[in-house]
Formats: C-alpha cells, structure tokens, sequence
C-alpha cells in the first residue's frame, strides 16, 4: 500500500540520485555487513562503555547512525525481507526460523536481491548464514543470484568445527557439518575461527575483484549468535583476556566476539582502502534482531531454549524485549551506512526505515531506474532521503503478524501498537543491563583501522574530530525515564490486549496509553486488519528425518530432488 504509492510519486517527480562518487564516475560497491544476534546496547556508538567498537563506531560517526531503523525479530524472516523488499507475511515466511530438517524455504518465485544487482552488471557474492532454505539445491545461494559463496545454509554453527545440533522431539538429535565453498564442502577450514574465515574471505574478494565491474559483497556474520549447547559462546582466549574488567565469564566472551566482529569490520574497510575503491563504495551495517539476552544476574535466562534460541549474554538495554519480540530490543536494529556522499552530510538520523528498504535503496544508488522494479515492493527508495537529509520516504513500519502466536504490532509515526505477546509474556521485561566498566575511548575510534581508513580519502571530505565522536555519541543515546526503564519484568499491556506507546516520549516502551488515545489505536488497528488480509498462512514443514546428516557424510546437504 504505501510502497506503491510513494514509489510511484517517488519516480514521477525525477527523485531518482544514484550514487556519485567524487573520484569515480563508476557504479559504487556495495558492502553489506549483516551481524547476527547484535544486542543495541552491544556496540559503544550507542553510549556502552563494557564493550568498545572503535572500527564500528568510526564508520557510523563518518556516515549516518541510523537510530530509527526497524528489521523482524527473527533471523529466517529478515533475510526474507532483505532480499526480496516484501513483508515476510507475504511469503509465509513470517513465522519461527528455518531450521536444519525442514524442506522449507524463500520461494522460487521470488526474484532476490543479487539477481536484481547482476542485471546491473554486478559482481555478486555471499558470505556466511544463508539460512533460507537448503532442502532442495534450487534453493542455495548459488541458485539465487550470488556467483559465490562460502558459508553455511543453516542457522548457526560453532565457531570452530562448524557443527550444527538440532534437537527434534519425535527423531532426537541431528548433528552434522556445514559449511561449503560454493556447494563443496570445506573441510580444510575446520579449526580455524569463523569470525576469521569469513573475514579472510571478503578481504580476498575485494583483492581479486576486477578494477571495472563493481561488487555486491553480502557479508552475513555468524558472530554474534551462540553456538551449540555445552558451549554457545566461542572465541580465541587473546580476545577473551582483553575484557578482564567484565566480571560474568559469558559476558566476557561474547565481548569478545564483539570485538573479532569489530575487527572484521576495520579489515573490510582496510582492504577497501588499499585496493583504493574506498571512496567508491556504500557500506551498511545491521543486526538481523536484536539479542537473545540475558537477566540482570547475568544467568541464563531458560525461555530462550524453550524457543530453540539460546541467549548470548548480548545487550537491548535501555529497550524492552529481546530477539523473538516486537518490542524495540527485538525489532530496533544496531545500523549505520557510510558512503563518501553521505560522509559530507554525517549525522545520527530519526528517518524510518525497515530492511525491506535496502532493496530499493541500493539499486537506486547503483544507478537501478526504480521504475522497473517491481510495483508490489514493501521496501521504500531512501537513497534521496539519506544523501539529502530529506524527510523518510516511509510513515510506517508493518513490524510483523503472527496469526498462530496471535501477535503483531506496527509503528506509525510516532506511534506504536503491539496486540498479544511471545511466549506468554516472559520475553517482555527488560534484560541485558551493563553498566560502564572503561572509559570511552575516542581517539581509539580515530586511529582504529577504519578510522584511518577513511580519513585518508581526498581532501575534499570533512575530518572527524575527537569533539564530533563524543557528540555524535551523546545524540545516539535513547535516554529513557530512569524510574521505570528496567523495573518492569512484565508487559504493561494487559493479557492479550492491544498496547499502544508513543515513542516520541516514552522511546522504551514503559506506558500503555491505549486508553488515551482510543482514535489512534483504531487507525493502527484497521492498518493491521489490512495486512492481515494480505498475509499468507506461514509455510513452515513438518521435520524430515530424512535430513539426518548421517545420511550425507555427516554433512548438513539438500535432500530433497
């Protein structure tokens, strides 16, 4: 509905800016740096002093901090949303994740993100979770659209031996590896930290790629989503050591993965640099959802596993709610772009945007006509928006429906109405808090690789000072009402009820004023029964127990032909 709209106004108005890059007149590349599980309160441009992301958070201080950006609350459903720019209740894709032995996944007739980018004469790669469906080769990666890929289809595996357990109640336990170069298993990587082999993977890539055909380099992080039970939280011990002054040893850890995340990241754009397309290409950075958190105790929190997905000990604080929610710490993602063109308009933004955007977004950017992509798109062009600072190009977020868990909830300028709850209510609280534990350091943000990296573009760009960090910082910071934020364990919404907020004053969702404003919980509501008849009845299959890895040399593989 307003996709349709907007885009068309959008085109017949001549809003159409690719990108333009001062030293190149070249499509730009395109870098997508997707993490998974990323708790907001889990990167330090957002004010946390446990964890510092100094190449993280000099990409988002030279670009644009995307405070107000929105994705799905789970991880199958926002890759959907990503590659094919539609509602996940489009494609009955808008349920649980996608796990191992189910023959399930994005359907063949949708036409995906890389397949767009290649009728642009794109290069198109993919790295790490695929996570869309693998039980029928027609829907691997390699079928959809990238030219490669080294990665694992399902959604999680350990860090070091690539192993996947999935538990089924009526067959037991299925283990088996995953991880491929292409559709070939990659053996030889056993050992070796996943963090690591991905990153080693898109500095090749970049290295290799032709000086005259731009690239589409799709980089999904397994960091930071857990592993299997019995150890969910991997990284090397050198990383682990560095954050002795964070007392939980599970939240140790899972800092450290931050921080190999954090270095993967000033890698990506150090290998950008020396191949000197820096200035000449788009960078993106989200979390899928947000974290699986943990208590105030810093003890497992047991429904996690109750859901299949076991916490990370990551952080959504100061919001409510964690990943499998549609409370801001589910659905409220950690996100920047940084591109030279927007480095001359850096800011924190407030524009509202949904995965389903970037879509759109890219291709415009990429030089796409947007006139020729589809016209039942729910994703909106923003790229105008963005290099411009012009208002959003959306007015609301359609943040999910669930019919069987009977939960849904949309946001609506600055309202946001939520009708049902996740797991009877006991993912509603607020969890994950940390308090500062190191002093934040801006000139690490300056001198860390990515800093420098793009403080030595052309003369032309402004310079970040240390004065620009700690602003920038301070504007990125939700601040919420100190005598509720973190008091309420539960919902304030009554047992099934609709819940509406206003984000505007109360950004953490602690006051239910449904009865206040009967006129504008009415108008979401309708919105709500307008995309419920549009919804198509989740897809998810039934296990086939003759996914068993067993089968396949102990080997997660399509089965199905």
């Amino acid at each position: 509905m307003e996709g349709i709209l907007v885009r068309t106004l959008f085109i017949l108005q001549g809003a159409f800016l690719p990108f333009t890059a001062s030293i190149s007149t070249s499509k730009p590349n395109i870098v997508f740096i997707m993490a998974d599980d990323l708790g907001w309160n889990d990167v330090s441009f957002h004010g946390s002093d446990e964890i510092l992301t100094p190449n993280i958070d000099a990409l988002a201080f030279n670009g644009i901090v995307l405070n107000n950006l929105y994705t799905q609350p789970v991880c199958t459903p926002s890759r959907v949303a990503l590659m094919t720019g539609k509602y996940p209740i489009k494609l009955g894709m808008q349920g649980p994740p996608t796990y191992g032995a189910e023959p399930n996944g994005l359907p063949l007739s949708e036409k995906l993100l890389p397949e767009y980018f290649k009728e642009l004469g794109y290069s198109t790669r993919a790295i790490g979770k695929w996570h869309l469906g693998f039980f029928k080769q027609a829907y691997t990666p390699t079928r959809r659209g990238f030219e490669s890929f080294l990665g694992y289809y399902t959604g999680y595996v350990s860090y070091y031996d690539y192993i996947l357990q999935d538990t089924y109640q009526k067959y037991g336990e299925f283990n088996g590896f995953d991880l491929r170069r292409n559709e070939t298993i990659a053996w030889d990587l056993v050992g070796k930290y996943a963090t690591d082999v991905f990153t080693d993977e898109a500095v090749r890539l970049i290295k290799d790629q032709p000086a005259n055909k731009p690239m589409l380099l799709y980089l999904a992080h397994l960091a930071v989503h857990s592993a299997n039970k019995g150890k969910p939280l991997e990284a090397p011990q050198s990383e682990v050591d560095k954050f002795k002054h964070i007392l939980d040893p599970n939240r140790r850890t899972y800092a450290a993965m931050v921080s190999k995340l954090d270095e993967s990241v000033g890698r990506v754009v150090q290998a950008l640099k020396e191949k000197d397309i820096l200035e000449n290409t788009i960078i993106i950075f989200m979390s899928d959802n947000g974290s699986p958190t943990f208590d105030d105790s810093g003890n497992d929190f047991p429904s996690h596993v109750d859901v299949g997905i076991s916490p990370n000990w990551g952080s959504n604080f100061p919001f409510r709610g964690t990943k499998n929610t549609l409370w801001q710490g589910g659905v409220k993602s950690a996100s920047f772009i940084w591109a030279s063109d927007l480095q001359r308009n850096r800011r924190v933004s407030k524009q509202l945007m949904h995965i389903t955007d970037w879509l759109p977004t890219l291709y415009s950017a990429a030089g796409g006509n947007p006139a020729f992509l589809p016209k039942n798109l729910d994703g909106l062009n923003q790229w105008t928006s963005l290099v411009s600072n012009k208002p959003s190009q959306r007015k609301y977020v359609l943040l999910n429906i669930d019919e069987k868990q009977r939960y849904a909830g949309i946001i609506k300028d600055n309202w946001k109405l939520i009708i049902g709850a996740t797991k009877s209510g006991t993912l509603d609280g607020f969890f994950g808090v940390t308090r500062p534990r190191v002093q934040y350091n801006a000139t690490a943000v300056l001198y860390s690789m990515a800093g420098r990296a793009v403080s030595r573009l052309s003369s032309g760009l402004p310079h970040v000072t240390i004065q620009d960090v700690l602003a920038a910082r301070y504007e990125s910071v939700i601040r919420c009402n100190p005598s509720e934020n973190g008091t309420q364990t539960r919902s304030p919404c009554p047992s099934g009820a609709a819940c509406l907020f206003d984000l505007l004053a109360d950004p953490c969702e602690t006051v239910n004023v449904a009865r206040e404003h009967v006129g504008v919980s009415a108008q979401l509501y309708d919105m709500l029964k307008y995309y419920r008849r549009l919804l198509i009845p989740q897809t998810n299959q039934p296990f086939d127990p003759t996914a068993n890895p067993t089968r396949y040399n102990d080997t997660w593989s399509s089965w199905a032909y």
